[in-house]
């Protein structure tokens, strides 16, 4: 048995007509090749099976692996994260990253604010409306953010959705909910510092890997790490490691959301400051980007000096002494790999 390699091509889906923004969660050819390559270093046999249907299909006829390297985002629904997990945990194998509960529960980031806030942990005020008609009931001051409720990588998120009125609140949550097509998360905005927390590891022995902060230059677009800014990160966005008392309290926030929410073996967790300065939970990243080049999480590792390579082999000794193999030798008798 091989090590499947599970994952939602972008250009496959552009092919079937969807559009820039609404495939933007999905992976590049060359990331899948750079995954690929570093599990061959690592001495297993990566074996390319694709997104939930292919995973479907090739289970059915029997194939089987020694565990998942799992980087599927799914096309439809709030669970869709959840999907590629839910199916190799009813065949028994083990995959790499967030369970089933998890990556449902975070995608809907008032679900994941809910239970933060439960724990303690500060995060905006906020609420959800399905309709504009909702809006008569929101007691939340101005400025307020809207956004999709459950989409990643800035899909829906602009300028626009920063509002200082009833009006435009109105008349972006109409467009929104036009064109998504989903519940709408209003939160009061946070005008302080922006950062992201890269995570490895599980339970105690979560670390973090790197506090990055998100620096909006003059020709980005306002207010947010929006679609477009991160779209064209080279000229809009500025990336620096911090390290600083606000950074370290960003840190710890981060890192009690990470396990509140159960993550596993890696991801990234956003953060933002309040009028205050006071650092406060946004949403968590549990099945994080890892294109070797521009992906949030790979740009933190390379300033802080850990390679592509590395940064992954963290996640796959993660993953691997969680299910209970001991050393990366160990783990590759026990899967049939090389």
């Amino acid at each position: 048995m091989g090590v499947g390699l599970t994952y939602d091509l972008r250009e496959a889906y552009l092919a079937q007509g969807l559009d820039e923004e609404a495939t933007a969660e999905f992976d590049a050819p060359e990331t899948i090749a750079a995954i690929e390559a570093v599990l061959r270093r690592r001495g297993f046999v990566p074996e390319r099976v694709g997104g939930v249907r292919e995973l479907a299909a090739r289970l059915v006829d029997g194939e089987r692996f020694g565990f998942v390297f799992n980087i599927a985002e799914g096309l439809g629904g709030v669970a869709r994260e959840a999907q590629v997990p839910a199916l190799l945990e009813a065949y028994g194998i083990p995959y790499t990253f967030s369970d089933p509960l998890t990556l449902a529960l975070t995608l809907d980031k008032a679900m994941a604010k809910r239970v933060v806030r439960d724990h303690g942990i500060p995060t905006a005020p906020f609420a959800v409306v399905e309709k504009v008609e909702a809006l008569a009931t929101i007691a939340l001051p101005f400025p307020l953010f809207v956004k999709p409720l459950a989409e990643g990588s800035g899909k829906g998120i602009s300028a626009a959705c920063h509002v200082s009125s009833s009006l435009a609140l109105k008349e972006v949550c109409q467009a929104l909910l036009e064109r998504f097509n989903q519940p709408l998360l209003i939160e009061t905005y946070l005008p302080g510092r922006e950062f992201t927390v890269g995570l490895v590891g599980n339970g105690a022995e979560t670390r973090v890997l790197g506090v990055m902060e998100i620096d909006l230059k003059v020709t980005a677009e306002n207010y947010c790490y929006s679609y477009v800014n991160k779209a064209a990160y080279q000229a809009r966005v500025g990336y620096h490691l911090v390290d600083d008392d606000e950074a370290r309290r960003a840190a710890s926030i981060a890192l009690a959301a990470w396990q509140a929410l159960r993550g596993r073996d890696g991801g990234r967790i956003d953060v933002r400051s309040d009028v205050h300065g006071e650092p406060q939970f946004l949403e968590v990243n549990p099945l994080p980007g890892l294109h070797p080049v521009h992906s949030d999480l790979v740009i933190m590792a390379r300033l802080s000096g850990v390679d592509y390579s590395d940064l992954l082999g963290f996640i796959i000794d993660a993953c691997l002494k969680r299910c209970g193999h001991g050393s990366h030798a160990e783990a590759a008798q026990a899967v049939g790999c090389s």
